[in-house]
């Protein structure tokens, strides 16, 4: 086996004359009248027929160009290690460099397809001599006839017809090609632009395909049963005939020893030994991870276009996070959500910088593709209060200002609490805990409707509208889990609007960067002082509020979201590390069997945020205040009221049971704007 060499064209001179000893002499005059023969026959007069032949000959682009031309539209996906995760279409892998394959690799590629390569130009008149008599002894096609540069120039600019006018048009470009590129340029893209069967384009493709490394890596036995593909790719692709593909690499491997070009014996022992090991060639499902492809490809396509199909796509989502954020989906789903009417789900999970780290789209990609995480638009309910409560901060209020729980009338809408009652005098910081209907109201009405809807679009929810109606206190308004998990992120950064995003990097099969998203710190649109309030309130929402089911051990602040008649249930919350959204519902908008946010959504939310924590320390905001606000759990009595300014404070069983789940009754079909 020769070592990796940088000068192939020497060494393949080297070796050609080592070789020429053995060489049977051609008879020449022969030859020079069975060439000017062939010629006739097969260009048919050139010159006579230039009009009728090449008229319409394709123009060669620029060497760059050559890499791309053509190529059929493929994606390679990698994670945020670079590791690859996932391909589409056909596979193209990273360029093949000459300079860094070891020197067996292309010498079995022209020991079986043009011994000459170094010698000849475009057309090769001995070897299109050698295989005619070949071809004639033997009955039938035996050996082909046409260069690397041939074989080259019709791969990338013509159909496979078996005419006069497509032989020329070959020849042609061909003659093009040998003149814009060396002959190593020219094998480097033959070896990077073949087809070897198993929708694999390329030496890399190939040896990944097959044998699971890297070209750098092949022995001499596997560089033979490549190098033995490009011609029929399908009938002796290992995949389809196993034996038949190592026949065909053993005649390889004898060739390179007959014409010494590589040791003899280690021919003659690679040829008898066991054919290689094949990877697994079973196409591998795409489970979880489609959903992230799926978004991905549609980005990189909108980003780059069409020009350069064949595209590494560097993708943000966690592989390990997927899958584990499908398994919880599934199985919540199944244990709790499909017996109580919800038949869908979908989890959107963010690192601090939005990056999307896990993203599963429903229940089941192959059943329905539908990405819920980025095309569903609902109702948040409840999970739209912190943005009233914030907006609350904004205009002056305190977390321990008293605001009255009690009946409210605007116009015909009576706006009332999940499951009736009021708590009469209560802290606005517990009011977001327990899910206030009427508290939510009244901080809207006194922040005004119209800032609350700026604030809202600020944050990220560009669906709520200039001028809002009084309804968006219970979130009316529709957002797709992605955009409000966006807009809690202004919250968890202590301010600062981030935008969420998956792909990270595109590149071409060169490696060139056709795209990367550029590093940006979070821009402010929210006071930091005012951020670590509303997180403190939200913690209290997994501590002693609607959101306790959602607790897992450590501090972490979110909200429960139910929207009317129990059609959508929410719970989003986040720590530091993490942020993560969840919707459950039907897509069709069928009501649930009472499920709220604060119970399937909050355990899936629940589970998937334990082991997404796990290994990480338990640590408070980098941003928080160096005096932070209290967290309050337990509140004193609220005072008194004084005469019946605030109306009378009525008490139920909500106020001295457990917490209430969380859910708007109102009906929107009643409410006047």
């Amino acid at each position: 086996m020769m070592p990796n060499t940088t000068d192939l064209p020497a060494l393949f001179a080297r070796l050609a004359a080592k070789a020429r000893g053995g060489v049977r002499a051609i008879n020449w005059p022969a030859a020079a009248i069975a060439v000017v023969v062939s010629a006739n026959l097969a260009l048919g007069g050139w010159f006579a027929a230039d009009r009728l032949l090449l008229r319409d000959l394709p123009k060669v682009p620029d060497k760059e160009a050559l890499w791309s031309l053509g190529r059929p539209p493929g994606v390679t996906f990698v994670g945020p290690d670079g590791q690859v995760v996932g391909r589409r279409g056909p596979r193209h892998g990273a360029p093949a460099r000459l300079s860094e394959l070891p020197s067996h690799v292309p010498l079995a590629f022209l020991a079986i397809e043009d011994r000459r390569f170094y010698q000849h130009g475009a057309m090769d008149a001995r070897g299109a001599l050698r295989a005619l008599t070949v071809n004639l002894k033997a009955g039938g096609t035996v050996q082909g006839g046409s260069t690397i540069s041939q074989q080259l120039a019709r791969n990338l600019f013509l159909a496979p017809d078996q005419t006069l006018r497509r032989k020329v048009q070959e020849i042609a470009l061909a003659a093009r090609l040998e003149h814009i590129l060396t002959k190593d340029e020219l094998l480097e893209l033959y070896l990077n632009r073949i087809y070897f069967g198993e929708r694999a384009y390329g030496l890399s493709a190939a040896a990944e395909t097959y044998f699971g490394k890297r070209p750098q890596d092949l022995t001499l036995s596997e560089a033979a049963v490549l190098a033995a593909l490009p011609r029929a790719p399908t009938r002796l692709s290992p995949a389809n005939d196993p034996a038949a593909a190592w026949a065909r690499g053993q005649i390889v491997l004898r060739r390179l020893g007959e014409m010494k070009w590589i040791d003899p014996k280690l021919a003659a022992q690679a040829a008898a030994g066991p054919p290689p090991t094949l990877a697994n060639l079973a196409s591998q499902p795409e489970g979880d991870m489609a959903w992230a492809f799926d978004a991905a490809a549609a980005e990189a396509a909108q980003r780059v276009g069409g020009a350069t199909p064949d595209l590494v796509v560097q993708i943000t989502v966690d592989p390990r996070a997927q899958a584990l954020a499908g398994d919880i989906v599934r199985r919540t789903l199944a244990r709790e959500g499909r017996p109580r009417g919800a038949r869908q789900a979908a989890l959107v999970a963010l690192a601090p910088d939005g990056a999307i780290r896990a993203m599963i789209g429903g229940a089941d990609h192959e059943a329905s593709p539908f990405n819920r995480v980025l095309q569903a638009h609902r109702q948040p309910g409840s999970a739209f209060k912190p943005i009233v409560w914030a907006a609350a901060l904004d205009a002056g209020v305190r977390p321990m200002d008293w605001r009255e729980d009690a009946p409210i009338r605007i116009g015909s809408w009576r706006p009332a609490n999940y499951g009736g009652g009021y708590h009469g005098m209560i802290s606005v910081q517990r009011a977001l805990q327990l899910s206030i209907n009427t508290v939510a109201v009244r901080l809207a009405r006194e922040a005004g409707l119209d800032e609350v809807g700026d604030l809202a679009r600020r944050f990220g929810l560009s669906g709520v509208p200039a001028h809002p109606g009084g309804s968006l206190a219970l979130g009316a308004y529709e957002v797709t889990p992605l955009e409000l998990a966006g807009a809690y992120q202004v919250l968890q950064t202590g301010g600062g609007k981030t935008r969420p995003y998956l792909v990270a990097r595109i590149t071409d099969a060169r490696g060139k960067t056709l795209y990367e998203r550029p590093p940006s710190a979070a821009v402010p649109i929210y006071p930091t002082y005012q951020a670590a309030q509303m997180v403190q309130m939200m913690r209290g929402v997994i501590l002693a509020g609607t959101g306790k089911e959602a607790a897992f051990g450590r501090l972490a602040a979110g909200k429960t979201g139910t929207s009317q008649n129990h059609r959508d249930a929410w719970f989003v919350g986040f720590t530091p590390q993490w942020l993560t959204a969840v919707w459950v519902g039907n897509d069709d908008g069928r009501p649930m069997a009472r499920v709220t946010g604060g119970q399937v959504p909050a355990h899936i939310w629940r589970d998937f945020m334990s082991v997404a924590h796990k290994g990480l320390p338990d640590e408070e905001f980098a941003w928080f205040p160096p005096l932070p606000p209290p967290l309050y759990v337990e509140e004193p009595a609220p005072p008194a009221p004084v005469g019946d300014a605030f109306g009378p404070v009525r008490r139920n069983a909500m106020a001295t049971a457990a917490d209430p789940t969380d859910a708007d009754p109102v009906s929107w079909d009643e409410i006047p704007y």
